[in-house]
């Protein structure tokens, strides 16, 4: 039995596994990574195929249609046998064969304008497309950066909690050295020990939360090892151009082009609606030819050919209200585009106020909060001074230290806004700032 509790300490003295260190990414490698194989991505890839197989498919209907026809019977039984059909004796002729060839086209003249209304809102459907697929790159583009950001803002919440472990252990030993020399309360030493173990708490939590940061960076990027932001990516955020550009890049970005994109289909929906109204005139020619043999072949050689050609003109007086019910239906359809446009241009430029505000209004935090926390610095550093020599309580002491702790993470949240201000700018114009 001692042997075997043996064995079980061994083994739990036994270090685990260590996860190995993720891969250091940049920003542009995380926003590369995140598009590579983003399903909403693939997904709008495949809507802009569809769209560009539509465009071929509208030019593709000016052009005739061909058909080629080709077969071959057999009559049962054969070589001159004689069977009854409907109380009738019917010789077979001794060529059992019966074979054919044949060649159409046809070619729709006139349509009333609805194949270049077709046409029309193919390329509209394409144009949309397109818009959409760069929606989605910004969009993903976003997702990571947020999820980097997380992980920037982890990374100073480590170095901020380990700053508050030195200053609570620095503090903690100055505390028990006056108690010792009964310049101090028991109580000032037990306070001090209290704070070092919040101060380790926090820095448990920091780690902690960096993990998580790059667990989901991971996950946003679509890496199968672990990755972790570039520590050289703490950079002050900048905007190069003014507001006047960034709303006219809002209004014609990538929703308000999607958007846009609707609205002509739609219009060009509603006119090819109309063209049900207008007589259609189609002209096909074909050419066909028979034999007969001993057995299958596709030779044209011994077959009797001929040939027709059709002039048609369509004009459809009754169709049981179905005209006026696409008519109906195309004009609701191009309301809608058209209040949707309105609709999304008027919510990228609130997008685009909010953003810009939240941009402004961060970095306007951050220069305060570099200054809160250096006065924070200052004052527990005179608090401290102080207290060695007894000019103060240690309750000064540790409000200090509070005041500085939430200085800091005041800072570490307003570079996290600025910083997500500026990538929403990015995804509502479509482009990088």
């Amino acid at each position: 039995m001692r042997r075997l509790w043996l064995l079980v300490l061994s083994a739990a003295a036994i270090p685990a596994h260590a996860d190995p260190a993720p891969r250091v990414i940049t920003l542009a490698e995380a926003v590369e990574m995140a598009q590579r194989d983003a399903p909403a991505i693939i997904e709008a890839q495949g809507e802009e195929r569809a769209g560009a197989a539509g465009v071929r498919s509208a030019y593709a209907a000016f052009l005739p249609s061909l058909s080629l026809t080709a077969g071959a019977t057999r009559q049962l039984p054969a070589g001159g046998a004689t069977r009854v059909e409907n109380g009738q004796v019917i010789t077979v002729a001794r060529e059992p064969w019966s074979s054919s060839l044949g060649l159409g086209a046809s070619l729709e003249l006139f349509d009333g304008g609805r194949r270049f209304f077709d046409l029309r809102q193919a390329r509209a459907r394409a144009d949309a497309s397109e818009a959409n697929q760069v929606s989605q790159r910004f969009g993903v583009a976003l997702a990571a950066k947020q999820r980097y950001f997380d992980v920037l803002a982890a990374r100073e919440s480590q170095a901020a909690a380990a700053a508050q472990l030195q200053q609570a252990e620095q503090q903690r030993r100055v505390s028990v050295a006056r108690a010792r020399a009964q310049s101090a309360t028991r109580s000032d030493s037990l306070r001090a020990e209290i704070q070092v173990r919040n101060a380790r708490l926090a820095v448990r939590q920091a780690q902690d939360a960096f993990e998580t940061a790059n667990a989901s960076l991971t996950r946003a990027v679509g890496s199968l090892e672990p990755v972790t932001a570039a520590s050289d990516s703490l950079d002050q955020p900048t905007l190069a151009l003014d507001q006047a550009a960034l709303r006219n890049l809002a209004e014609n970005g990538p929703a308000v082009l999607q958007a846009r994109g609707s609205l002509t289909a739609a219009q060009a929906g509603e006119r090819g609606s109309w063209t049900d109204y207008l007589p259609s005139v189609s002209a096909s020619y074909s050419r066909s030819g028979s034999g007969t043999s001993d057995s299958p072949t596709l030779s044209d050689q011994g077959f009797a050919y001929s040939g027709s050609f059709r002039l048609a003109l369509s004009f459809p007086l009754f169709n049981q209200l179905q005209r006026e019910q696409q008519v109906t239906q195309a004009q609701v359809a191009r309301a809608n585009a058209e209040a949707a446009l309105r609709d999304t241009r008027l919510a990228a430029l609130e997008s685009l106020t909010q953003s810009l505000a939240a941009f402004r209004s961060a970095a306007e935090q951050v220069a305060s909060q570099i200054a809160t926390v250096e006065a924070a610095e200052e004052d527990l550093r005179v608090q401290q001074q102080r207290y060695a020599v007894g000019g103060s309580t240690l309750l000064d002491v540790l409000t200090s230290q509070t005041q500085l702790d939430q200085a800091r993470r005041d800072l570490i949240r307003a570079r996290y806004d600025q910083r997500v201000a500026k990538a929403q700018l990015e995804a509502l114009v479509g482009r990088d700032l």
